[in-house]
């Protein structure tokens, strides 16, 4: 039997994984290398390592080693080799040739020596010449030069083993299924499996971690679908041992061992459909079962016990879906919820930036170094043990607030006045107790102006108060203002058991007019995560007027949430996005969001991350509503118009007046809506009404007071709120 000498070709960061995969399939004298491994074999070897291996890149049969100092010997060297052979005449060849000299100082010049030392062999012995097709030749040839030594070889896998031909759709940057493999085998995939332990993917994208794993669950051969090879054009191939080897390959596919499950999760109902059809292509809808989920839900599957398992995730990079920032909040979301809810599991994440890894919030025990095209990445193991404790979140728990102007009473030392109102506060507290319990909120306003002495308005986010007082009017002392506000303080920190050493996020609000309920007050940039039905949203309660979050739309957001499945949302107005996050959870085809204010859309895309929600699935658009809405050429199944009273934005020219300009609005932003879609209108001018062109033009309903939660029944006027359709003619 002739003796071969091979090269496998595989990512940065996989040799050391090759050489024992190599040795498996019957391979001699395996050598690890800067490219990949050697190793030595009968041709049968070469044959199984292209249809067995789960990591390799090319599979590479070496024909000769020569020196070449230039360009000339590397002529010579191509020359002498029995290309006649290997390659017929009518047939096509393509050159991969890598490495510089002094002499060929470009992979185009030394690919075209080697082609013409080739066409030369032909026309020397008086036959046509091959021809080149650098795309689906029927001989690739694989060239390195390196040092002055020139290695030559036959490329038995034509294209890269890694396009294993399942994905019908990878979507953008989707990670090569080798790595993929490799990932698997570095995170224990394989001793999971031989336990007949589960694996969870929770940001599963098109399936590839799924389809690997099963594969090996199944001792499917990654090549066994790939219809032409490399090996195909080449005069030396040997049909019928190729044959055999592959029916052997056929013959070894097995069932998964019992107790294996593999389930995925995405919150792109997109991607999901994708991992969908390759399963499906594949015959494992019975292994793999896929589902649209956002991260933030994700619990531990319950109709069997899994106490160990292994979860397995490629979560965005920050290329994809957000910058760097805005990823952080996402890695920390899924550290939160996998070390919650996968106690005693392992895991393995995979990311391109240290800052992303740190953000997880779980001590890795255990790093490797791998690579996904031109990226460098990183694979972080981690136990899921009790021991293994969440780093503090900055995100969550009390916000610093450095105000000095805030003087805060202790509670031992409330004034008649600020007794009365703790009091009320108290009474509210008790009102509101069996509908928090059953709202699936974390936020809620406890008190707003409900006695004439203490116009504020006192808000608790996620345990955490907020206190805006309203502008008193002009016959009110200042210092009595004054001394009233310190004492609703008081009284709030009073009731809700506020630390004396925590300041009270509050601030005073005079009314605004336009732009300027958006001016900044502060700098600190603190957020908190908050919880509101499926969503988490998160609020500032410093830096602005507003926190980020109008807490009296909760039940049009949630609204919003049930009617969205399968639709396609728009969203204008859109403020920091919180109906849109509501719309994405509750299964929205697709969305977008329209504002004029990057500040507001960046805090939009921040809560899409912390949803393990995707920008491609749900657009952000900065643009005038009424301007973008003239220029739209798609229609829409669920509309959301919640415009400002009044806006006079810098970034526009004129100023939006909602009652004059209604019409216009709710015009432009029907004539998006599909037939039988719906549009939801809201504004929250006390004395708005609802222009009678418009009860005509459409058909409405006024839903306002459904649409006041039960924390805002004292303030019926609050917001105004109408459902619209089209008539139907």
């Amino acid at each position: 039997m002739t003796q071969y000498r091979f090269l496998a070709t595989s990512p940065k960061g996989l040799g050391s994984l090759l050489v024992p995969e190599m040795s498996e399939l019957g391979a001699l004298d395996v050598r690890e290398t800067v490219a990949g491994v050697t190793f030595k074999g009968g041709l049968g070897v070469g044959y199984r390592a292209c249809l067995h291996s789960r990591l390799a890149n090319r599979i590479i049969l070496q024909l000769s080693e020569f020196a070449a100092s230039s360009a000339d010997d590397l002529y010579d060297g191509m020359a002498n080799l029995p290309w006649c052979d290997h390659l017929a005449p009518s047939s096509t060849l393509a050159i991969d040739f890598s490495g510089r000299s002094e002499d060929i100082r470009n992979t185009q010049f030394g690919a075209q020596r080697c082609k013409d030392a080739i066409v030369d062999v032909f026309r020397s012995r008086g036959l046509s010449r091959p021809n080149v097709d650098t795309r689906a030749p029927d001989l690739r040839i694989h060239v390195r030069l390196h040092r002055g030594r020139v290695s030559v070889g036959i490329d038995l896998s034509g294209t890269s083993l890694h396009q294993r031909g399942y994905r019908t759709d990878p979507g953008k940057a989707p990670l090569k299924e080798n790595l993929a493999a490799a990932v698997l085998i570095r995170s224990g995939w394989p001793e999971f499996l031989a336990a007949g332990q589960p694996l969870v993917d929770p940001m599963c994208g098109s399936g590839t971690f799924l389809i690997e794993a099963a594969m090996m669950a199944t001792a499917r051969p990654p090549g066994l679908d790939r219809n032409r090879w490399g090996f195909h054009g080449w005069l030396g191939h040997s049909p019928d041992q190729w044959h055999t080897i592959e029916a052997d390959g056929r013959g070894r596919l097995r069932p998964a061992p019992e107790g294996v499950e593999l389930r995925g999760y995405d919150g792109d109902i997109r991607a999901v459909r994708r991992a969908e059809a390759s399963i499906a292509g594949l015959g494992l809808e019975d292994l793999i079962r896929v589902r649209p989920k956002a991260l933030n839900t994700l619990t531990r599957p319950t109709h069997r016990v899994m106490q160990e398992g292994l979860i397995v995730c490629n979560p965005p990079w920050g290329e994809r879906l957000g910058q760097l920032s805005t990823m952080q909040l996402l890695y920390r979301e899924l550290g939160q919820v996998i070390h919650r809810e996968f106690q005693g599991w392992k895991a393995g994440i995979l990311t391109a930036h240290n800052e992303l890894g740190r953000a997880v919030g779980l001590r890795s025990h255990k790093q490797y170094a791998l690579n996904n095209g031109s990226i460098d990445i990183q694979l972080l193991l981690f136990d899921l043990s009790s021991s293994n404790r969440l780093a503090p979140d900055p995100a969550d728990g009390r916000p610093k607030i450095n105000n000095p102007s805030q003087v805060n009473l202790a509670a031992e030392t409330l004034t008649d006045g600020a007794t009365m109102l703790a009091n009320r506060l108290v009474k509210n507290k008790r009102r509101l107790k069996s509908w928090l319990k059953s709202s699936n909120t974390s936020c809620y306003r406890l008190y707003d102006a409900d006695m004439p002495e203490y116009a504020v308005a006192i808000d608790v986010y996620e345990g955490v108060p907020h206190v805006a007082e309203y502008a008193p009017p002009k016959t009110i002392d200042e210092d009595a203002a004054e001394h009233r506000f310190q004492e609703a303080l008081a009284a709030v920190r009073s009731v809700l058991q506020w630390p004396d050493d925590q300041p009270i996020p509050a601030k005073r609000r005079q009314r605004q007019r336009g732009a300027g309920q958006y001016n900044k007050l502060d700098q600190t940039g603190e957020r908190i995560t908050v919880h509101e039905g499926q969503a988490r949203l998160l609020v500032n309660l410093n830096d602005y007027l507003d926190t980020g979050l109008f807490l009296d739309h909760r039940p049009l957001r949630l609204t919003l949430s049930e009617e969205a499945a399968g639709k396609h949302f728009l969203n204008l107005f859109c403020y920091t996005g919180a109906a849109t996050i509501h719309a994405a959870l509750g299964g929205a085809a697709t969305s977008t969001s329209v504002d004029l204010s990057n500040t507001y859309l960046k805090w939009l895309v921040d809560n899409l991350a912390l949803n393990g929600l995707s920008e491609r699935q749900h657009r952000v658009v900065r643009a005038d509503c009424l301007t973008w809405l003239e220029a739209c050429d798609r229609k829409f199944d669920l509309v959301l118009l919640d415009p400002p009273s009044f806006s006079n934005s810098k970034a526009t020219e004129g100023t939006l007046d909602i009652i004059r300009d209604q019409a216009a609005l709710v015009d432009a932003a029907m004539s998006v809506l599909n037939s039988d879609g719906t549009l939801y209108f809201s504004n929250n001018h006390r004395r708005f009404e609802l222009s009678e062109d418009l009860k005509q033009r459409y058909r409405v309903e006024d839903i306002t007071r459904q649409t006041i939660p039960e924390d805002f029944k004292r303030r019926k006027d609050i917001h105004h709120c109408w459902r619209f359709q089209h008539l139907i003619r």
